[in-house]
């Protein structure tokens, strides 16, 4: 770093994203995309707001929240659209903690949450999962912290019920309770619902997995007015225009195909069951997954050693080095295809490891 950066920042450890290599062309299976293409409505929005680029965009993202509103069933204004997910997050690690109210959430999850803790300068403490990797909801009861949970959890896959949802939101009445749900189409709950029974609930959302929009950048909370006037506030005062023209043009189609979407989550999610099938047949073992990738390990085989076999393969999942779960990769469902190639080669590798025991 340089002699004038902020010492505010200078403990700061930012996030790392998952691979994205350009030497060679890889099977993608560790950042969690779609392996489909947005919907074809999407793309022909977006390139009729191409040819309007020179004006700024809807700051107030009217015709996508009027199109989000009626899908979920709640008011334009208990909504607002951000530049992908980690920025509503982050809006509300900024909105609802302080020193005062400390965050907490699982410690192991979506490791952008201690970022976004540290980038905003608030004390957080972590819960451990329990030994099978599941969230205990009462560990979450009460405390005086904002409380972020991703739900089906990553990088495990494991979710809440909505009834265990609304207990932990229940039970923190003067706190505010952040759901992440980025991966709740592929088989969770939402609890989107609760929001008008509840006024501290926050539900987090994003078009980059069942809607095929990563590269897009487009992501949304939802909750009560008070709440989405208290981000929004956050948002005036760092980026009004935060959402481009072209990708909110491609929200509002893909929300307008909205069968699409759903037909890519059955195939993602019949994918996903095929996958875990064919694992456990080869002696993985796999955390019971309701997104769209797997987590899994192999009792005779290093996990890191799969990672780089797989990679010198052309084949990319992701591998973490954090304690309880060195030996997990967790694997992004693709296509049919894509899922076969995967694993004939974990076939081999695994055959190789045991002939080198």
């Amino acid at each position: 770093m340089s002699r004038f950066f902020s010492d505010k920042f200078a403990a700061l450890t930012p996030y790392t994203p998952g691979e994205q290599p350009r030497e060679r062309r890889y099977i993608k299976l560790n950042t969690n995309e779609s392996p489909f293409p947005p919907s074809p409505r999407a793309v022909e929005a977006a390139a009729e707001a191409a040819e309007r680029l020179q004006l700024y965009s809807d700051p107030t993202a009217r015709a996508l929240n009027e199109a989000m509103a009626d899908l979920l069933g709640v008011e334009p204004d208990e909504i607002l659209f951000t530049n992908g997910s980690d920025e509503i997050l982050n809006f509300a690690f900024g909105a609802f903690c302080d020193d005062t109210c400390p965050a907490v959430f699982p410690d192991i999850t979506y490791g952008f949450y201690p970022v976004f803790a540290e980038y905003n300068r608030v004390p957080y403490k972590v819960i451990p999962l329990k030994d099978d990797l599941t969230i205990d909801p009462t560990a979450y009861y009460g405390g005086g912290h904002t409380v972020v949970i991703a739900n089906p959890n990553a990088p495990t896959g494991i979710p809440l019920s909505r009834c265990e949802i609304e207990g932990i939101v229940k039970a923190n009445p003067d706190n505010v309770v952040v759901i992440d749900e980025a991966y709740v189409d592929f088989g969770a709950e939402s609890a989107v619902p609760l929001i008008h029974k509840y006024d501290n609930l926050l539900v987090t959302g994003t078009f980059s997995k069942s809607r095929s929009m990563a590269g897009a950048r487009l992501g949304f909370g939802v909750g009560c007015k008070a709440l989405i006037q208290d981000l929004n506030t956050i948002k005036y005062a760092t980026n009004p225009y935060n959402v481009n023209a072209m990708t909110m043009a491609a929200g509002v189609g893909m929300l307008a195909d909205e069968e699409y979407t759903k037909n890519n989550c059955r195939t993602v999610a019949e994918n996903r069951e095929y996958t875990a099938k064919a694992l456990r047949a080869m002696g993985f073992v796999l955390t019971d997954s309701r997104a769209n990738f797997v987590f899994a390990r192999h009792p005779q085989t290093d996990g890191g050693t799969i990672y780089r076999r797989l990679k010198e393969r052309g084949i990319l999942v992701r591998h973490f080095d954090t304690p309880r779960i060195d030996q997990f990769n967790r694997i992004t469902i693709g296509t049919r295809e894509e899922m076969d190639t995967l694993l004939a080669a974990l076939r081999e590798i695994i055959a190789s490891n045991k002939s080198e025991l």
